[in-house]
């Protein structure tokens, strides 16, 4: 299913296909307190529609991970990755994207402190 998001304001838009049943609740300290719900993508699955130059982007400790989000508003709609076999990945915050039910999801936690 294709999907569409964006931050608060919409500066940051994209287009998303995938099947969103569940999400990961990651606890490390950046997405404690930013409290997304994450679903993940390969890259080929997500189209940022928006200029590029109205997305921010945040990395720490290894660096691996591009957390993106709107300089106007602060909302962190989605990271970019690449996932061990070497596939470019999304990570969609998916309480940004009003169509999914979050409710609805099977909510699986992740340990990302202890990495």
């Amino acid at each position: 299913m294709k999907y569409e998001g964006s931050c608060h304001c919409g500066n940051v838009a994209f287009e998303v296909e995938g099947e969103f049943a569940e999400a990961l609740d990651c606890n490390c300290s950046f997405c404690r307190k930013r409290g997304g719900l994450l679903g993940f993508v390969p890259m080929t699955q997500f189209e940022l529609k928006t200029p590029r130059e109205k997305v921010s982007t945040y990395t720490f400790k290894s660096h691996a991970i591009r957390h993106n989000f709107c300089a106007d508003c602060g909302i962190a709609p989605y990271s970019e990755a690449t996932a061990p076999d070497g596939t470019a990945m999304a990570a969609i915050n998916l309480r940004c994207i009003p169509a999914v039910d979050i409710g609805a999801l099977k909510i699986n936690p992740f340990d990302g402190a202890s990495r």
